[in-house]
């Protein structure tokens, strides 16, 4: 998975932690199982414990942003919390919240929620206005691409498979430059340098 501090220009979060100073954590394009990149900016000390407990299947905030869109602060989320996560987050400074959730876009459907924490106080409406907004142009900065013609595609789930771009022409019965033009295009259309690197961002959209 890719940080979203590799990623450039708007797509950069560093400036979540004036909102969030205890910490946040950023989940953009959530699959079936997995984001296509994420940025976990929570205390170590509590990831540690979260993931070895293994929270996550009952944490109400996580149930809240897989099923549901908009904001809410975590003192108003109406779930069972029975193995006492918010409070156990709370000895850690996580002791105010809020979670926002991207309504599903595109056509995997696939979601973007972040949530986002505080020591001192509640998150106030207007911040939560700003962090909305942020998280809304993180989704989409972030959206795989959609112009890729499906003989690009086809170029490089093969190139992905191991075939040399002789045998690729070979087998869909084009040349060895209409192969590499394909191959430029697609390039061009993910940003990537090289035909690998297509191929790992084509990958990691989930579109090969």
């Amino acid at each position: 998975m890719v940080s979203i501090l590799d990623m450039d220009g708007s797509a950069r979060t560093s400036d979540f932690s004036w909102i969030a100073p205890a910490g946040y954590y950023v989940a953009l394009h959530v699959g079936y199982a997995f984001p296509l990149s994420e940025h976990n900016a929570l205390p170590d000390t509590w990831v540690e414990i979260y993931t070895q407990r293994g929270y996550m299947l009952q944490d109400p905030v996580m149930r809240w942003l897989y099923e549901n869109k908009g904001a809410v602060r975590w003192s108003a989320i109406a779930l069972p919390d029975p193995r006492n996560v918010l409070a156990q987050a709370a000895e850690h400074g996580l002791r105010f919240g809020v979670a926002i959730c991207c309504a599903p876009t595109g056509p995997e459907g696939q979601r973007s929620f972040a949530t986002f924490a505080r020591s001192d106080r509640e998150i106030s409406d207007e911040e939560i206005d700003i962090l909305q907004l942020k998280l809304r142009r993180l989704h989409e900065a972030t959206a795989p691409p959609t112009n890729l013609t499906r003989a690009e595609l086809e170029a490089l789930a093969m190139v992905k498979d191991g075939l040399l771009l002789k045998q690729i022409a070979n087998d869909l019965g084009v040349s060895v430059g209409a192969i590499k033009q394909r191959l430029k295009n697609a390039k061009h259309k993910l940003g990537a340098k090289t035909s690998s690197q297509a191929v790992s961002v084509a990958v990691g959209f989930g579109l090969i």
